[in-house]
């Protein structure tokens, strides 16, 4: 390859990676799969061999992809947590082999457990402090989250120093339930396990964390005072004696043929097993083999993890069923002949929407290519041939539901029904009216709502403000006293300020901010109720399409009425947000990077509790921009229009 050629790709691959790591490590969203992100560093090492001129300290060949959040006190680790070199077939594996003296280690093989890599340290007997890897030499605090998990052992019968090294993961069943909790609330669902544990253990309240049923499995001991240990299997076997939830398999091997036996081993199982894997460790089991042959700045010379390939199969589509979701989006789902995939049978998949559909030129009868979206989540990649007189699917005129007519919008690939009383939202609808960041019914989960629906005792919002509770309490699983709490967690509902009652509303293009903005406005429903498109469109932040869909939600007669009957049963229609002065009203401000102590909602709340605003854009009309650690493309923005750019420390003098 000629040289500036090599170079020019060897930025590109690396400003890609780089942007890949921030989203998989630190946002919990990955926007690839592993095996592409895995191609792509592959390649850059290989270039970065050929042309070893090019290597920069910050190349994502030399680094740990994390980095520590500023949500949680940084921690910086006794013994660097490192990443694993990775091999995806048994030729490189052999090459790996044939630099391990087998005179003087064996082999341990273990499954790679596809989660979120913590520390846990323990001081005479007691668990102090738990951290995220982050970078692998700074993580963060999140040691009253992981007392959450209940497999952390909270106190060990061993007096000296240890700090081991687990994984927090989310197991596959625990998984599945917050998808389908996440789908009835109409919310964007977890892409696969290993994300949804990043973000439940990355959680500012613990009790949401508790909530998500995490698991760990601990596989290293990183630091240990008052005892000696020579080897990796040994480690493990004390670990277990002590009580911590070790890996559930690991075995030690002569050699690298035993290896591969091994690896084909967990992977014939590894579909049935009740959590993720993404590969499997094999590393040298001697600890002082370790330290004589050490690491590269990035990983140990001594251990890799072989990749097990995504497993794609074909199939034949049989039927594309229609779902209805709570604001009324029509869900195609494909039905096919059960293949099994990562272990388990697999018949259905998402479609997404009629756009998906069109793209893949997908039709009933066609051989379709499926795969497990890490090993979980069933998608379609394609269409491998045509059934005989197939063709592509067309989405429904009228919702499956309730016969009612359907539309989409300009700008959008949903399907929408256009019924509001359509039965198949109701469900979905009560859910979202009741969760936490809505009306925060405590007790009214989804279960239970289906039970007050089945039941008849619930038709309707309002009906919840007049359930039958001596009924109630004769539903599976009710009783006396657990209606009584869901009273007073009912009557308690009625307390809240307006902004949470609109958002309980699920008002289309209007989030829990956009709420906020509505209720501050305006300052009581009988104002937001008479508010035209116009007058939505005159508060900050609003555009056209909010404010045409608060519009027409307000201006239903079905609106008014639901509105009436709350209002008489005694529900807050006012406002009761408190401005601790105005010393920011007029003001506008725009936040953006890592702030060291405040999180982007805490710095927005103050601000806001100063009568000033915030924007999510850099524009002639922002006042001052709060700047943070890596501060993008708002802070190029800013300084580009002249707007006044403050850090934290100044901010914190502004609001003295």
């Amino acid at each position: 390859m000629d040289i500036n050629v090599a170079e020019k790709r060897i930025k590109e691959l690396s400003d890609t990676l780089k942007y890949h790591n921030r989203k998989y490590y630190i946002e919990d969203s990955p926007e690839i799969e592993d095996f592409e992100y895995d191609a792509m560093l592959r390649e850059l090492e290989d270039l970065e061999k050929e042309f070893p001129e090019f290597i920069k300290e910050d190349s994502p060949t030399q680094t740990v992809g994390g980095a520590a959040l500023r949500l949680f006190n940084p921690v910086e680790h006794r013994v660097k947590m490192e990443s694993l070199q990775d091999v995806f077939n048994f030729d490189e594996l052999r090459t790996f082999g044939e630099k391990i003296d087998t005179s003087k280690t064996k082999f341990s093989v273990e499954p790679k457990i596809d989660g979120l890599s913590v520390s846990l340290e323990y001081r005479d007997g007691l668990f102090f402090r738990g951290s995220t890897r982050g970078d692998g030499v700074t993580g963060e605090d999140v040691t009253a989250n992981l007392m959450q998990i209940k497999s952390i052992p909270k106190a060990i019968n061993f007096d000296g120093e240890l700090e081991v090294r687990g994984e927090v993961f989310m197991p596959k069943e625990s998984f599945l339930k917050l998808v389908s909790r996440q789908e009835l609330m109409g919310e964007a669902p977890a892409k696969n396990p290993r994300n949804a544990a990043a973000g439940s253990l990355r959680q500012k309240n613990s009790k949401i964390t508790a909530e998500r049923e995490l698991d760990i499995f601990i596989f290293n001991v990183q630091h240990i005072e008052g005892k000696t240990l020579t080897s990796h299997i040994e480690s493990l076997d004390f670990l277990k004696e002590l009580g911590f939830h070790t890996l559930p398999s690991y075995k030690a091997c002569d050699s690298i043929d035993e290896v591969i036996k091994e690896i084909e081993r967990i992977g014939e199982i590894r579909g049935g097993l009740s959590f993720d894997i993404d590969g499997a460790v094999v590393k040298a089991d001697s600890l002082a083999y370790r330290e004589t042959i050490g690491s590269t700045s990035k990983y140990p010379k001594w251990a890799v993890a072989f990749k097990y390939p995504p497993e794609e199969k074909e199939t034949v589509l049989e039927n594309i069923e229609i779902n209805v979701g709570r604001t009324g989006a029509l869900t195609p789902t494909a039905v096919f002949m059960p293949i099994m995939l990562a272990g388990t049978s697999v018949s259905r998949a998402t479609l997404h929407n009629e756009d998906f559909i069109a793209s893949k030129g997908i039709g009933i009868g066609d051989t379709i290519l499926v795969r497990k979206a890490g090993d979980i989540i069933p998608e379609v990649l394609s269409v491998t041939s045509h059934g005989e007189n197939s063709s592509v699917f067309k989405m429904p005129d009228i919702c499956p539901s309730c016969g009612s007519p359907v539309f989409r919008e300009e700008g959008e690939a949903v399907i929408r029904c256009t019924n509001a009383e359509c039965p198949a939202q109701l469900l979905r609808h009560l859910i979202h009216f009741t969760s936490r960041d809505a009306m925060d019914i405590e007790g009214l989960g989804p279960a239970v709502l289906e039970q007050l629906l089945n039941a008849g005792l619930i038709h309707n919002i309002v009906d919840l403000y007049t359930i039958d509770y001596e009924k109630a309490a004769n539903l599976e699983r009710s009783g006396e006293k657990s209606m009584e709490n869901l009273k007073a967690a009912i009557e308690n509902s009625k307390q809240n300020d307006l902004s949470k009652l609109i958002f309980a509303f699920g008002i289309r293009h209007i989030g829990a901010k956009a709420a906020a903005l509505i209720s501050e406005h305006f300052g009581t429903m009988d104002a937001v109720l008479s508010a035209t498109a116009e007058d939505f469109c005159k508060i900050d932040g609003f555009g056209s399409i909010m404010a045409e869909s608060a519009a027409e939600f307000f201006s239903l007669a079905g609106t008014h009425e639901m509105i009436e009957s709350l209002k008489n049963l005694g529900v807050n229609m006012k406002s009761l947000k408190e401005v601790k002065d105005t010393r920011f009203q007029g003001l506008t401000f725009v936040l953006t990077g890592t702030l060291p102590t405040y999180s982007r909602s805490e710095a927005s709340a103050i601000i806001e509790s100063f009568g000033g605003k915030t924007s999510s854009s850099v524009s002639k009309k922002t006042n001052y921009v709060l700047a943070g650690e890596e501060a993008g493309s708002k802070l190029d923005k800013a300084n580009k229009l002249g707007v006044t750019v403050i850090s934290e420390a100044e901010f914190n003098e502004m609001i003295k």
